[in-house]
């Protein structure tokens, strides 16, 4: 096995050391699933991508293969190394792009990624000094059409999340949602109440996974205009610790809040999470309704590059 290339980048930021951290490990065809796993525990961070390149044509009618993993296990699908992985093909592999669009193949099919117009090179192409500044590649992700599960027990979510039930928004229940990973949106009266956010872990996990949810992600408005407002706060407490952005996430937040009227349709949504732990992100969101459906869910926003390097491995 080569040396492999590797960009550790930050997404859903302008600025470096803010967002959730991900690692973009380049051109691994070949390399076996256990040994992806370990290089992901190696790395520690939430996320790292297996970028497995494919000849041209595969590539322009399916998609660049990519595969995701946490420390613990791979996963189908998740937002933050969909885009952060989109961003460094962009500006590493422009072969890739195919009118701005850069096209993943992942477990739960193709997801595209869309970036603005001239905004080559600013993760620092090949060769180039540049480490991306501080404006970063701005890039927009269409993810599945939602599935809506079930709606869950008020008092039982409060307890689990370490609230009270009154801390809850009554008119928007706790649901199960997926766009190709499921969480459980719960959308809270105030910020007040978000910072107050513990989840009991243990015990929530399993709760959740007989419901066919993976874990909590918890909303509440910025201001006291819970309907129709475009600034909502979220945070989402897994593996005993706490996500600086979940995009997987915040597509089913979207999703949700617009089939239930609690945003207008195709307006775009500005989300802040990780807040609390240092970490701002900047999520933007929007989702189109077709009377009773929902589709394009889209969530937006950017990548900075941080580092690179390769892996020695033997």
């Amino acid at each position: 096995m080569p040396n492999l290339d590797y960009f550790v980048v930050d997404v859903f930021t302008t600025e470096p050391l803010g967002g959730n951290p991900l690692a973009v490990v380049m051109n691994t065809c070949g390399l076996a699933t256990e040994r992806m796993q370990a290089i992901a525990r190696e790395f520690n961070l939430s996320e790292t991508t297996f970028v497995e390149r494919r000849p041209a044509a595969i590539e322009q009618a399916e998609g660049v293969r990519v595969r995701i993993f946490t420390p613990r296990e791979e996963l189908p699908f998740a937002g933050h190394p969909t885009l952060g992985t989109a961003a460094v093909l962009k500006a590493h592999a422009p072969e890739t792009v195919q009118g701005e669009t850069v096209t993943l193949a992942l477990e739960v099919g193709q997801v595209p990624v869309r970036f603005e117009i001239g905004a080559e090179g600013s993760l620092g192409a090949e060769g180039s000094q540049d480490a991306g500044g501080s404006a970063g590649l701005f890039g927009e992700m269409t993810q599945r059409d939602p599935e809506f599960g079930a709606e869950l027990d008020t008092q039982m979510v409060a307890r689990l999340a370490g609230l009270s039930a009154d801390d809850l928004d009554p008119t928007l229940p706790a649901q199960v949602v997926s766009t190709g990973t499921a969480f459980a949106v719960v959308v809270l009266r105030s910020q007040a109440a978000l910072e107050r956010l513990k989840v009991n872990q243990e015990e929530a996990t399993a709760w959740l996974r007989e419901r066919g949810a993976r874990w909590f992600y918890v909303l509440a408005p910025e201001s006291d205009q819970s309907q129709n407002t475009t600034k909502w706060r979220a945070r989402m407490q897994f593996y005993g610790g706490e996500d600086p952005a979940t995009g997987s996430a915040a597509g089913c937040a979207i999703a949700y809040l617009v089939a239930r009227g609690a945003v207008p349709a195709e307006m775009r949504v500005h989300l802040r999470q990780g807040v609390e732990m240092g970490r701002p992100s900047d999520l933007f969101l929007s989702a189109r309704r077709d009377s009773a459906r929902v589709s394009d869910v889209r969530v937006a926003g950017s990548t900075v590059l941080v580092a690179k390097g390769q892996l020695f491995l033997p």
